[in-house]
């Protein structure tokens, strides 16, 4: 494969961590975008979830800036705010928060179109990087023999690429777009989840929820709702409020406000209840979390790849979608530092191990509801049984809470938090009755 040519589709997060790797291996990448893409931080029609909450874990921070340095205090210095993921923000879990301790995970608290625009300005800073926007993709070029993919046609128009990388999201056209090359379509997992959200603004006071900067209350299997609440640029709270099975959180003020004091938790009904509000609320679903096993293909068209949502998209209560998509782009740098050959093979193998920890996370908290649709067996259930008594005993153990974090900020694999050191805290918080009993018991 030469590398003189890349063409990206999609200028979402997962289309510009994959152009910033492309920028180091090829002499020209081109990103492709149906929308005219804002100077400002504004939502626009291709990212309809950037008008819900969003927050960037330590994980995906840490990534950015390793290949944006500097890109954490460009963002603070213009608005957002910026703090430790454990000892600043509320998680509650089973009855209780994690306990709150410095972490040195930092984590960006401010909105998605607002971090996006900080990392679209520095990919489309970079030298050999241009775009072309409001086109449309209509479809893939390949050699006579399909083998290998050569380009795409843009608006009747045709633009020839040594390297084509899929960033078109959850409404990828890949599947169709295989078949009519002859390759078959990739294996599709989906857990069906009827998730429902509804997200509204409001003006936020520095001394509420305590100087914290947000809160999550995952749903529970019984009562299956849930909320998020992080501080933002400008001075907001945003705050989703999320129901699986069930309808949405209604978009009316009073009743927003009213449903939010059904929570587990009584954090955000306490500081909305009280609070300004902003602007009108939003509601929007995720039918199902889906993941396309691009891996377990026997045969994939050379100069093609597929990167971010349109490989596996998942409940997003956890705020992983943006820290997957700049893991998604280390490993597209590695794939292609170590050659041509097999290049899909090779990338699709890594974005599955990317994908399997935050997939895990998420689909293995969805599947603690007996509505889910799913895969299940024995292996799940144990470790739910066994996650539920770990967020008991991180109440008060800090140390079993830094363990769930580095695993939920994607610094860590979810088999982490069963090494027997920390297994036997949380077995010995049940066995001995506390917090510190289980303290004494790891320390034996």
């Amino acid at each position: 494969m030469a590398r003189k040519h890349a063409i990206v589709m999609g200028a979402s997060m997962a289309g510009l961590m994959a152009t910033r790797a492309l920028s180091d291996h090829f002499e020209r990448v081109t990103v492709i975008e149906q929308d005219t893409l804002p100077e400002a931080p504004e939502n626009r029609r291709g990212v309809p979830q950037g008008r819900h909450t969003h927050g960037l874990l330590a994980g995906g921070r840490q990534e950015m800036e390793r290949v944006f340095p500097g890109v954490t205090r460009e963002m603070v210095d213009a608005g957002a705010l910026a703090g430790d993921i454990v000892r600043d923000f509320r998680w509650f879990f089973e009855g209780g928060c994690l306990a709150q301790v410095a972490s040195g995970m930092d984590a960006v608290a401010a909105s998605r179109p607002f971090i996006e625009s900080f990392i679209r300005r520095r990919a489309f800073g970079l030298k050999n990087v241009t775009s072309r926007q409001a086109c449309q993709v209509e479809g893939l070029l390949a050699t006579e023999d399909r083998g290998r993919v050569s380009g795409v046609r843009v608006d009747g128009e045709t633009l020839a690429a040594d390297l084509v990388v899929d960033a078109t999201g959850r409404g990828s056209k890949m599947p169709q777009w295989l078949k009519d090359l002859g390759y078959e379509a990739a294996e599709e997992e989906r857990v069906e989840i009827s998730l429902k959200y509804t997200t509204r603004y409001f003006r936020r006071d520095a001394r509420e929820l305590g100087g914290d900067l947000g809160t999550v209350t995952p749903p529970t299997a019984a009562g299956k709702r849930g909320g998020v609440m992080i501080a933002q640029e400008g001075g907001r709270w945003t705050v989703t409020l999320i129901c699986h099975f069930g309808p949405h959180a209604p978009e009316d003020l009073a009743g927003f406000i009213a449903w939010a004091g059904t929570l587990p938790a009584p954090y955000i009904h306490e500081v909305i209840r009280k609070a300004e509000p902003l602007g009108d609320a939003t509601q929007a679903g995720m039918p199902a979390s889906v993941r396309r096993r691009y891996e377990k293909l026997a045969r994939f068209p050379e100069g093609l790849l597929v990167t971010g949502d349109a490989v596996c998209s998942f409940n997003p209560i956890y705020g992983q979608g943006m820290t997957v998509a700049a893991q998604y782009g280390r490993e597209l740098n590695e794939a292609l530092a170590e050659g041509e050959q097999d290049l899909a093979r090779r990338f699709f193998a890594r974005a599955a191990r990317a994908a399997d920890n935050p997939w895990t996370i998420a689909v293995g908290n969805d599947l603690r509801m007996p509505e889910t649709v799913g895969p299940r067996n024995a292996g799940v259930n144990a470790v739910n049984w066994y996650m539920s008594k770990l967020h008991r005993a991180a109440h008060t153990d800090a140390e079993l809470a830094l363990a769930f974090h580095r695993v939920a900020n994607l610094l860590a694999p979810p088999p982490s938090v069963m090494q027997p050191r920390l297994a036997l805290r949380v077995l010995g918080s049940g066995l001995f009755g506390g917090g510190e009993k289980a303290r004494a018991a790891g320390a034996r």
